[in-house]
């Protein structure tokens, strides 16, 4: 299938596909006019890049998830390297989030100070 008939298929612009394809992620061959030619496998990876990248991931971070489904394997976070992506991502995110608590928790001991009545019941 040719690019546009890839991106329509999957909902990634045709230019995102040609980024995906120069940092090695799907791989298209060229027909005799130069157009690209992806396999329809390529849709399957192309979704798992896009749901990848949507929660957070890297393209870097896509890569193993791609070798995964590449190996013939029924997921791409079905291989020891995705999971260990997967799990530091994953203390990433507690860590964003430890963060977040941490300011939210400043602003409103600050808010708290200078306006008493600001926080409803519950909010605080």
């Amino acid at each position: 299938m040719r690019i546009g008939e890839l991106a329509e298929l999957t909902g990634v612009s045709a230019r995102s596909l040609r980024y995906y394809e120069q940092h090695g992620l799907i791989k298209a061959r060229r027909e005799s006019n130069g157009y690209r030619h992806y396999d329809p496998s390529d849709v399957e990876l192309v979704s798992e890049i896009r749901a990848l990248l949507t929660v957070g991931f890297t393209l870097e971070d896509a890569r193993p998830f791609v070798d995964c489904l590449r190996a013939g394997h029924a997921t791409g976070a079905s291989c020891a390297e995705s999971m260990a992506v997967s799990r530091r991502k994953l203390a990433e995110i507690d860590e964003e989030i430890r963060v977040l608590l941490t300011r939210r928790a400043e602003v409103a001991g600050q808010l708290g100070q200078t306006c008493s009545g600001c926080f409803a019941k519950g909010e605080s």
